[in-house]
């Protein structure tokens, strides 16, 4: 409308000009006509060439470190770019060290908002520093670039839709700032615990028997031999420990949420998961809480890969509040699944009747088990032969970050 305007204005210049023989006014009305054509010229080409990049120092990070955004803009034409705003979205859950984040119509975005002026084939860098106070999997983009000619009287944009991805994971602790034994927690599983089968490690095959489950049916053996062959797995003295994560933070699923709860759970299993990957025990995690999108409880199984620390922590960093099940049912539907010999660690911030009573079936049906509490009394009498622990709030600043236990993790 703004640009409508000066047009039609130039025009009137220019008739009256022709209309009253003024030399002056046909000449304003060339020159204005001249600037305005230049000017949508330079616009059409002002974002032709622009590249906007993100490059994070570090794409996975935990609680409490800092990574380095920088934002890399290049104008890659010979036309230089007057004036351009990028606004680049943020989570506001990530905040910015020395900068803020402009409001958006989206509560958990905030636009990081740049403003440059681009000479040709010029390239400027900024860098940031994000402050990784809160676990979780978080997208970093889309980026909306506006430009404008030299004389602001038109603009053009586009929305980048390239998205960059920062994983925060939960805190770590040694367990002795959990209040957790350093040395078998949960039992000397090397002294009790019988040899077992080690999925694994297959080491060949045999005929079918009633009691053999069917996950462990050699397929293209059965179809060779033409009767059911089951794989015979290498037996080992490893422990393994399988963490079920209770998301559940209040009585009632749909009372909600309580977030800081859910962050020293989230916490506690990392730290043990940790600690059992260090202990080069085998280790797996469930919980009933699912990944952000989905609508499945989570669920990596023990594993011998370099990168199945990875794989647990990211699963930690992404899991919801969304509860899928209650953990009884959890327990209930996923041990027959797990191998006999593995402990099972349930570590919840309620704990209910309910659940008290599933450990203490998984007991006395010959399964190992565990629990630790977290911020939740535990009667100890009702939980004869299993080991259990609560730990305790303890504010953040008092364990100290610079206690953090050094976690090596394999990208």
């Amino acid at each position: 409308m703004f640009t409508d305007a000066w047009i039609a204005l130039a025009v009137l210049f220019g008739l009256l000009g022709v209309l009253f023989r003024q030399d002056a006014l046909v000449i304003m009305s060339t020159v204005l006509l001249t600037v305005i054509a230049v000017a949508w010229l330079w616009n059409r080409y002002a974002l032709r060439g622009v590249r906007y990049k993100r490059q994070l120092s570090e794409r996975r990070a935990f609680v409490g470190e800092e990574v380095t955004l920088s934002i890399q803009v290049t104008n890659g034409k010979l036309l230089p770019v007057a004036w351009l705003k990028a606004e680049d979205e943020l989570p506001t859950a990530l905040p910015l060290i020395g900068d803020h984040l402009a409001p958006s119509h989206k509560e958990t975005v905030g636009y990081l908002v740049n403003l440059y002026s681009l000479r040709w084939r010029e390239r400027v860098t900024r860098r940031f520093r994000i402050a990784c106070a809160q676990r979780g999997f978080y997208a970093l983009g889309p980026v909306r670039l506006q430009a404008s000619d030299v004389f602001g009287l038109f603009s053009a944009s586009v929305v980048d839709e390239t998205e960059d991805t920062l994983i925060i994971y939960p805190q770590v602790l040694p367990l002795e700032a959990l209040g957790l034994p350093p040395k078998d927690p949960f039992g000397d599983a090397r002294a009790e615990e019988p040899l077992f089968a080690d999925p694994s490690r297959a080491v060949g095959v045999r005929d079918h028997q009633p009691y053999d489950g069917q996950k462990h049916i050699h397929w293209k053996a059965s179809a060779r031999q033409q009767r059911l062959q089951v794989k015979v797995y290498e037996p080992t003295t490893s422990p393994q420990w399988v963490i079920f994560l209770n998301v559940n933070t209040l009585p009632e699923p749909l009372q909600g949420s309580n977030p800081v709860l859910l962050e020293r759970v989230v916490s506690v299993a990392a730290s043990i998961a940790s600690f059992a990957v260090e202990q080069k025990y085998l280790v797996g995690l469930l919980a009933n809480g699912s990944l952000p999108r989905s609508d499945q409880p989570l669920k990596v199984l023990p594993s011998r890969s370099p990168d199945h620390l990875m794989h647990m922590l990211e699963a930690l960093a992404a899991v919801t509040a969304f509860s899928t099940a209650r953990i009884e049912r959890l327990l209930e539907t996923e041990s027959p699944k797990l191998p006999w010999g593995a402990t099972l660690v349930v570590i919840s911030g309620i704990v209910s009747e309910a659940l008290l009573a599933s450990l203490l079936e998984l007991r006395a049906a010959g399964r190992k088990v565990a629990l630790v509490a977290v911020d939740a009394d535990v009667d100890t009498g009702l939980l004869e032969g299993i080991p259990a622990y609560t730990v305790s709030q303890r504010p953040l600043e008092d364990v100290g970050l610079w206690q953090l236990r050094e976690v090596e993790v394999q990208a």
